[in-house]
């Protein structure tokens, strides 16, 4: 890509709303071109050959189909001279490592201005890794340690951050408080929370505690 040349950047997001910030952000944006959209992963590997230049994916996590740190595995190995840059509401350790580890070349959060996304952008095209603040530190912790493996039940599926947060749902603990004890935002709590209601198959936190103390995921 020449210096003259615009930044064609495709999104991957499938909530409507968001896809709307995110392009009014971008309209913001001088020298920055929209290729494409797609709601989910499947729909954008499919639509990259038929774009043209692709300079720059932000990807969203949580996407039906084909999810996004799925997306990004599949696509560095089809399109490897494309740059993901994850664009999410999504802060914790997780979903870092496992987009980091997909591939991805940088971690924004959604809550970023415009002008930040855009320099986030920039770095990322420039060889670096774009990433909120605060996002790179953690990802030099846990390219160190590494996360912790999931340990819950093969039947539920739950991860180590979804059981973390039913063990304070237990203790009667606010959405609010969960977050600042998790150094993650309110909405990645209610996310997971969401999550873990689905796989749980229950529709509220006193469901969601009683069936995990019967099921031996907490302890009583």
């Amino acid at each position: 890509m020449s210096m003259s040349s615009p930044i064609r950047v495709a999104i991957a997001e499938d909530n409507s709303f968001a896809l709307q910030v995110i392009l009014q952000k971008l309209s913001s944006m001088e020298g920055v071109q929209l290729a494409t959209t797609a709601v989910h992963g499947a729909e954008l590997l499919e639509k990259i050959p038929q774009s043209g230049r692709i300079d720059i994916v932000l990807m969203d996590i949580e996407m039906p189909r084909l999810n996004g740190i799925e997306t990004t595995r599949l696509l560095k190995e089809k399109f490897p001279n494309i740059k993901v840059l994850m664009l999410t509401i999504f802060d914790d350790d997780e979903n870092i490592f496992n987009a980091i580890r997909a591939g991805a070349d940088g971690y924004v959060l959604k809550e970023e201005s415009a002008s930040g996304i855009y320099i986030h952008m920039q770095e990322t095209l420039g060889g670096g890794a774009g990433m909120s603040p605060g996002i790179a530190s953690r990802v030099l912790r846990l390219l160190q340690r590494g996360p912790a493996a999931p340990t819950a039940t093969a039947e539920y599926e739950l991860t180590p951050r979804e059981i973390e947060i039913l063990e304070q749902l237990k203790a009667g603990l606010s959405y609010e408080k969960i977050a600042a004890n998790l150094f993650i935002s309110y909405g990645t709590v209610r996310k997971h929370i969401e999550n873990t209601y689905r796989k749980l198959q229950v529709h509220n936190k006193v469901e969601a505690v009683q069936k995990a103390v019967r099921e031996n995921i907490l302890r009583p």
